[in-house]
Order: structure tokens, then sequence, then C-alpha cells
């Protein structure tokens, strides 16, 4: 039986301290150099993975964390600190200039999905089922929500008419969840018709998932009430972005397909030679997603055709992030790209040994990036 738990503040004081550590070093105060920031998977409710931050020509390596398994997902950047989840089954809180550890939250099993940060409480879901929203300085549980089957996806926030914080997220049990951010009660749950993989994308008045029944899922943000489903063709490992009234998504079938929400219909479709688990980076005039023929796609934002393909040694999961005029860009193989948007071309690469399925955070002109070593690297200029 699905259930929430609501803690008090004794019950809360004493799971904290068997499950979490903290650490109350002045460290925990630094100000960061900048106040950007990367809030969600993807940086934005509308899942458009873009950044406003510059990136320098050849970052530097600042330092590396090493968490206690595999990194799936992609780290959260906030004023202060940096979070990401393990498949050791932990919440990592790091200070985002240094990389020193603030706190740790175990979950109970492994994590796979990215946080999402809003305000001052951080939401994430593990393989268990477990979705947890804790206070994002301190690593307390502020409510736990037992879904049942697996959370793969990140959850997405939205406000509804009223204000309020809403907390979107997918589950294994191929529904789609809405909770009340403060509160976890549950407002509302749409069934879909199989497994739901990727993360639900917003603007605010229509939510917008895939999942492995092959179709593409528009809802009322605030109601749950579905106003379409547009069939993929393929099933959908990965999640949609959504901007100007158009969701773009990739699918199993090697097709990325554009979809207008409102006239609920195809725009363009774009075909490489493999199966599609990234979800696109949108920006202006570009679209680009990563693909599992290793290769790196950028297609025309109005039309769907291709501008340019960059080879790289191994599939591509990651999703890409375009940050003013440049593609980051990771694969299996062990590299993290940093590409030339107009031409695909190479300004920098690192190799950091292992394989990299989860996407980069850019913020204050830093880039974060978790690979499957367990550990987060941080580049950027050395002061």
């Amino acid at each position: 039986m699905k259930h929430i738990i609501h803690y008090t503040a004794i019950a809360a004081l004493l799971l904290t301290a068997c499950r979490q550590t903290a650490d109350r070093s002045p460290e925990a105060g630094i100000k960061p150099a900048s106040l950007s920031t990367w809030t969600s998977f993807r940086g934005d409710p509308g899942l458009t993975g873009v950044s406003r931050d510059t990136l320098p020509d050849s970052p530097a390596l600042l330092w590396t964390f090493e968490t206690g398994s595999e990194i799936i997902g992609s780290p959260v950047v906030g004023a202060e600190l940096l979070y990401t989840g393990s498949t050791d089954g932990k919440v990592y809180a790091l200070n985002r200039e240094s990389g020193r550890q603030i706190w740790t939250f175990d979950t109970g099993d492994d994590i796979e999905a990215s946080p999402l940060l809003v305000g001052d409480m951080l939401y994430i879901g593990n393989l268990d089922g477990r979705f947890t929203a804790l206070d994002a300085a301190s690593g307390t549980l502020r409510w736990e929500y037992d879904l049942e089957q697996s959370i793969h996806g990140s959850a997405t926030t939205a406000a509804d008419s009223g204000g309020d914080a809403l907390i979107f997220v997918g589950c294994y049990d191929a529904k789609m969840y809405c909770f009340g951010a403060d509160s976890g009660d549950l407002r509302w749950s749409y069934q879909s018709g199989d497994y739901i993989n990727g993360s639900p994308a917003t603007d605010g008045e229509v939510l917008v998932f895939g999942g492995c029944d092959e179709r593409l899922h528009i809802l009322a943000t605030e109601s749950g009430e579905p106003r379409a489903e547009v069939r993929a063709g393929s099933y959908i490992p990965g999640s949609p972005a959504l901007s100007g009234g158009s969701a773009y998504v990739g699918q199993y079938g090697g097709r990325l397909v554009c979809v207008n929400v409102h006239a609920e219909k195809i725009l363009w479709t774009y075909e490489a030679e493999g199966p599609f688990f990234s979800s696109p980076a949108v920006g202006e005039d570009a679209v680009v997603i990563g693909c599992r023929d290793e290769s790196v796609h950028c297609v025309d934002r109005a039309t769907g055709e291709p501008r340019w393909t960059f080879r790289t040694r191994d599939e591509v999961d990651s999703s890409p992030v375009i940050a003013a005029g440049r593609v980051l860009a990771a694969s299996m193989d062990g590299r993290l790209y940093s590409l030339d948007l107009k031409s695909g071309d190479v300004i920098w690469s690192w190799e950091i040994g292992a394989a990299i399925s989860g996407s980069p955070a850019v913020a204050g002109n830093r880039i974060y990036i978790g690979a499957d070593d367990g550990r987060i690297y941080t580049f950027g200029v050395k002061r």
C-alpha cells in the first residue's frame, strides 16, 4: 500500500542521528565567487539543458570527491552546496568551492536519479521506490513517500495557481505523481501505459513526459488532467525538453522527434543510427543530443535538418549542455568534451578514465559531473 510518512521534530532528530552525518566547520559557510546555480536535472523545469554561464577555453581540474559507488545521475548546485546521489544509496552535500563533505543521508537503496533543489529543500528518489524530501542545509528528513517501485528519473517543479511549489516525479509503476513541495501531500497521480524512465518537463501550464508505452503524454500541470498523447514510434528511455510550445525527445528507434504540444502533432523527425537514451539540449536555434551510435548530434531547431555530428569512442547516454556557444558532452568512452556549437569542433577535452552516463551541471563558470568510478569532478579556472 502506498503511503506517506510525516515526521515530527523529535522523530526527525532521532532519524537524523541514525542516518546522517553533518559537518559544521566554518568552510560550510564559504560563499562561492558566483551565485549562478544549477538546481535541477537539465538546469530548469523545461529540461532545456542550457546555461548562461561562459566557460573557460581550457578548464582545469579543481577538485574531486569520491562516493561509495557509481554516479549515474547528475549533480545539482545551489548557492553554497553541491548535491549528488550515488548507487551506494546515499545523498551527498558538498561545499561547491572545495568539494568538502558537509552531510550525507542514506536512503537505503541505489540512487540513479538526479536531485532537485527547490528553496530550502532537496528531493530525490531511489530504486526501492522511496521519494525523499530533505532539508537542503542539514540533510534532515522532512518527508518521505513510498511509491513501492523504482524511481529512475529526477523530479521537476512548478507552481500552482496559489503560488505554492509542486513536485512531479515518475515511477516504474507507470504513474506520474504530483506532491505538495512542503507537505508531501499527494495532489494527483496519472496512470500511463508502461514504465516511466525519465523526468517530466513543464512550462507551468503543461507537463510532458514519455516512457515505455511509446507515447509522449501531455497533462495539465496543476490538475494532472490529460491534454493529449502523441505516439513517438518507439519507447522513450530519456526525458523530453520543452521550449516555446514544442517538446523535443529522443526514442529507442533512433529518432529525435519535435512535437507541438498544443497542436498535438509531430513537426519533424531526425534519424540517427542508434537509440537515444540521452535527453536533448535546446538552444535558440539548435538542438543537441547524444546517441548510442557513439555520436553527439546537432540539428536545426526549426526544421530538424542536420548541422553536424561529432563522433566519440563509445555510446553517449549523457545529456549535453549548451553554454554560451559551447556544447558540453560526455561519453561512455570516459571523456568530457567541449565542442563549438556552430561547427562541432573540439575546443577542449578531458579524459576522466571512467565511463560517464550522467550529465554535466554548469554553475559559476564551473563544470560539475559524476562518473562510473563514483567520483564527482569539478572543472574551472584555478585562482
